[in-house]
């Protein structure tokens, strides 16, 4: 019986390595974009006119790039509650003898839904990132 609830519970663990693995390239990302967020407020009292301009646009799509890079670390970290929640369920259902498959189902349905979620925050984001570095033409 323990035997079986182990493998059964293989494929929620597989999932939270997944958020692991995930976490860091968005862990590693905000830090790039906290980065460049501290060297434009550097600039912000060192320029003037159109150049101080174009920092404060960029300091305001970093800091939306910010919220969406936490926002998506959030659904991670929720959904990884929740997976481990999921496979404690199955130990109890193995164990105890507890009929919670509807239960089990949901949250692991739940974890998904918010993995999906913060892998469509995450696309947001780099859709803003990849727009701010369009290179313009007169360099092409």
């Amino acid at each position: 019986m323990i035997a079986q609830t182990i493998q059964l519970a293989l494929a929620p663990v597989f999932v939270l390595v997944a958020i692991g693995n995930f976490m860091n390239v968005l862990t590693g990302r905000l830090g790039r974009i906290v980065d460049r967020s501290r060297h434009l407020q550097s600039l912000h009292t060192d320029t003037q006119g159109m150049d101080h301009d174009a920092v404060v646009r960029e300091l305001r799509s970093v800091d939306h790039r910010i919220k969406l890079i936490n926002r998506a670390i959030l659904f991670l970290v929720v959904g990884g509650i929740i997976i481990a929640l999921t496979v404690g369920l199955l130990f109890v259902e193995g164990l105890m003898g507890f009929d919670m498959e509807g239960l089990i189902s949901a949250t692991f349905f739940g974890a998904v839904l918010l993995l999906v979620a913060a892998l469509i925050t995450f696309l947001r984001e780099t859709r803003i990132a990849t727009a701010d570095l369009r290179i313009p033409e007169t360099f092409l």
